[in-house]
Protein backbone atom coordinates (compact mmCIF):
# COMPACT_ATOMS: atom_id res chain seq x y z
CA UNK A 1 0.00 0.00 0.00
CA UNK A 2 1.36 3.44 -0.91
CA UNK A 3 1.06 6.44 1.35
CA UNK A 4 2.52 9.82 2.10
CA UNK A 5 5.89 9.73 3.83
CA UNK A 6 5.53 12.08 6.78
CA UNK A 7 8.32 11.11 9.20
CA UNK A 8 11.04 12.90 7.20
CA UNK A 9 10.18 16.60 7.46
CA UNK A 10 12.69 17.82 4.86
CA UNK A 11 11.58 15.32 2.24
CA UNK A 12 10.28 17.15 -0.81
CA UNK A 13 9.01 14.13 -2.73
CA UNK A 14 5.84 12.25 -1.88
CA UNK A 15 6.77 8.58 -1.93
CA UNK A 16 5.64 5.28 -0.53
CA UNK A 17 7.32 3.26 2.15
CA UNK A 18 9.98 0.95 0.73
CA UNK A 19 8.90 -2.18 -1.05
CA UNK A 20 10.85 -5.42 -1.20
CA UNK A 21 13.12 -5.47 -4.23
CA UNK A 22 12.05 -8.04 -6.82
CA UNK A 23 13.44 -9.19 -10.16
CA UNK A 24 10.92 -6.83 -11.82
CA UNK A 25 12.81 -3.89 -10.24
CA UNK A 26 16.21 -4.80 -11.66
CA UNK A 27 15.99 -2.69 -14.84
CA UNK A 28 15.49 0.46 -12.75
CA UNK A 29 18.04 -0.61 -10.12
CA UNK A 30 20.64 -1.29 -12.80
CA UNK A 31 19.97 2.08 -14.47
CA UNK A 32 20.48 3.97 -11.20
CA UNK A 33 23.51 1.90 -10.21
CA UNK A 34 25.28 2.62 -13.52
CA UNK A 35 24.46 6.33 -13.26
CA UNK A 36 25.81 6.83 -9.73
CA UNK A 37 28.88 4.57 -9.58
CA UNK A 38 32.00 4.36 -11.72
CA UNK A 39 32.22 0.69 -10.67
CA UNK A 40 28.60 -0.42 -10.29
CA UNK A 41 27.25 -3.67 -8.96
CA UNK A 42 26.06 -5.94 -11.75
CA UNK A 43 22.48 -6.98 -12.32
CA UNK A 44 23.56 -10.45 -11.18
CA UNK A 45 24.83 -9.02 -7.86
CA UNK A 46 21.33 -7.71 -7.17
CA UNK A 47 19.61 -10.86 -8.43
CA UNK A 48 21.88 -12.97 -6.20
CA UNK A 49 21.10 -10.71 -3.22
CA UNK A 50 17.37 -11.23 -3.77
CA UNK A 51 17.67 -14.99 -4.26
CA UNK A 52 19.94 -15.27 -1.19
CA UNK A 53 17.22 -13.71 0.92
CA UNK A 54 19.00 -10.47 1.76
CA UNK A 55 16.77 -7.62 2.86
CA UNK A 56 16.60 -5.55 -0.33
CA UNK A 57 14.32 -2.54 -0.74
CA UNK A 58 13.29 0.03 -3.33
CA UNK A 59 11.55 3.35 -2.83
CA UNK A 60 9.53 5.06 -5.53
CA UNK A 61 7.75 8.33 -6.17
CA UNK A 62 4.70 7.06 -8.03
CA UNK A 63 6.34 4.78 -10.61
CA UNK A 64 9.78 6.43 -10.65
CA UNK A 65 12.42 4.63 -8.61
CA UNK A 66 14.26 7.03 -6.30
CA UNK A 67 16.64 4.62 -4.61
CA UNK A 68 17.30 1.24 -3.09
CA UNK A 69 19.27 -0.56 -0.43
CA UNK A 70 20.54 -4.06 0.32
CA UNK A 71 21.14 -5.36 3.85
CA UNK A 72 22.68 -8.69 4.83
CA UNK A 73 22.15 -10.00 8.35
CA UNK A 74 24.78 -12.12 10.12
CA UNK A 75 23.71 -13.08 13.65
CA UNK A 76 23.19 -9.77 15.51
CA UNK A 77 24.90 -7.60 12.92
CA UNK A 78 23.49 -5.94 9.83
CA UNK A 79 25.83 -5.27 6.92
CA UNK A 80 24.64 -2.50 4.61
CA UNK A 81 25.93 -3.76 1.26
CA UNK A 82 24.48 -1.08 -1.01
CA UNK A 83 22.44 2.08 -0.63
CA UNK A 84 21.93 4.27 -3.68
CA UNK A 85 19.80 7.25 -4.65
CA UNK A 86 19.04 8.30 -8.23
CA UNK A 87 20.94 11.46 -9.21
CA UNK A 88 17.77 13.52 -9.57
CA UNK A 89 16.60 12.51 -6.09
CA UNK A 90 19.86 13.19 -4.24
CA UNK A 91 19.81 15.85 -1.55
CA UNK A 92 16.06 15.47 -0.96
CA UNK A 93 16.06 13.12 2.04
CA UNK A 94 15.75 9.83 0.14
CA UNK A 95 19.11 8.52 1.38
CA UNK A 96 18.30 9.46 4.97
CA UNK A 97 14.89 7.79 4.62
CA UNK A 98 16.44 4.59 3.21
CA UNK A 99 19.17 4.50 5.86
CA UNK A 100 16.62 4.95 8.64
CA UNK A 101 14.40 2.23 7.13
CA UNK A 102 17.37 -0.14 6.81
CA UNK A 103 18.35 0.46 10.44
CA UNK A 104 14.78 -0.18 11.62
CA UNK A 105 14.61 -3.42 9.65
CA UNK A 106 18.02 -4.51 10.96
CA UNK A 107 17.00 -3.84 14.56
CA UNK A 108 13.69 -5.66 14.03
CA UNK A 109 15.76 -8.66 12.89
CA UNK A 110 17.91 -8.55 16.02
CA UNK A 111 20.83 -6.36 14.95
CA UNK A 112 22.83 -4.62 17.63
CA UNK A 113 25.06 -2.98 15.03
CA UNK A 114 25.13 -2.11 11.33
CA UNK A 115 28.41 -2.15 9.40
CA UNK A 116 29.18 -0.65 6.03
CA UNK A 117 32.11 0.22 3.79
CA UNK A 118 32.67 3.55 2.10
CA UNK A 119 35.34 4.76 -0.31
CA UNK A 120 37.95 7.21 1.05
CA UNK A 121 37.43 9.08 -2.25
CA UNK A 122 33.76 9.70 -1.32
CA UNK A 123 33.80 12.37 1.41
CA UNK A 124 30.11 13.17 0.84
CA UNK A 125 29.10 9.62 1.79
CA UNK A 126 31.52 9.60 4.73
CA UNK A 127 29.96 12.80 6.08
CA UNK A 128 26.46 11.42 5.55
CA UNK A 129 27.23 8.34 7.64
CA UNK A 130 29.07 10.33 10.32
CA UNK A 131 26.02 12.63 10.66
CA UNK A 132 24.00 9.48 11.29
CA UNK A 133 26.34 8.36 14.11
CA UNK A 134 28.44 5.84 12.18
CA UNK A 135 31.99 5.60 13.49
CA UNK A 136 35.11 4.63 11.60
CA UNK A 137 36.37 1.33 12.96
CA UNK A 138 38.89 0.14 10.39
CA UNK A 139 40.08 -0.18 6.83
CA UNK A 140 39.73 -3.00 4.31
CA UNK A 141 42.78 -2.84 2.08
CA UNK A 142 42.27 -2.94 -1.70
CA UNK A 143 38.54 -3.48 -1.30
CA UNK A 144 37.11 -1.49 -4.21
CA UNK A 145 38.04 -1.45 -7.89
CA UNK A 146 39.46 1.93 -8.88
CA UNK A 147 40.77 3.61 -12.05
CA UNK A 148 44.36 2.98 -10.97
CA UNK A 149 43.86 -0.53 -9.60
CA UNK A 150 42.24 -0.85 -6.16
CA UNK A 151 41.03 1.49 -3.41
CA UNK A 152 40.75 0.82 0.31
CA UNK A 153 37.41 0.90 2.11
CA UNK A 154 36.72 2.72 5.33
CA UNK A 155 34.69 0.41 7.59
CA UNK A 156 32.05 2.20 9.64
CA UNK A 157 29.72 0.92 12.34
CA UNK A 158 26.69 2.16 14.19
CA UNK A 159 25.79 0.54 17.49
CA UNK A 160 22.19 0.72 18.63
CA UNK A 161 21.22 1.48 22.20
CA UNK A 162 18.53 -0.57 23.93
CA UNK A 163 15.14 0.60 22.66
CA UNK A 164 16.59 2.56 19.73
CA UNK A 165 14.70 2.17 16.48
CA UNK A 166 11.67 0.55 18.01
CA UNK A 167 9.62 -0.35 14.98
CA UNK A 168 5.95 -0.59 14.33
CA UNK A 169 4.44 -3.85 13.18
CA UNK A 170 4.68 -3.04 9.46
CA UNK A 171 8.46 -2.53 9.52
CA UNK A 172 8.90 -5.59 11.72
CA UNK A 173 6.82 -7.72 9.34
CA UNK A 174 8.55 -6.24 6.31
CA UNK A 175 11.96 -7.10 7.73
CA UNK A 176 11.00 -10.68 8.45
CA UNK A 177 9.26 -11.07 5.13
CA UNK A 178 12.34 -10.04 3.19
CA UNK A 179 14.60 -12.70 4.66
Amino acid sequence: RRGRMTSTPTMTADFARPQSMSPADLDDVERIEKAVYAFPWTRKNFADSISSGYSAWVVRDAEVMLGYCVLMMVLDEGHLLNISVAKGAQGKGVGRFLLDWTEKVAVSLGARTVLLEVRPSNPVAQGFYERHRYERIGVRRNYYPAPDGREDAIVMRKTFMAGEHQVNGSARQAGRGAL
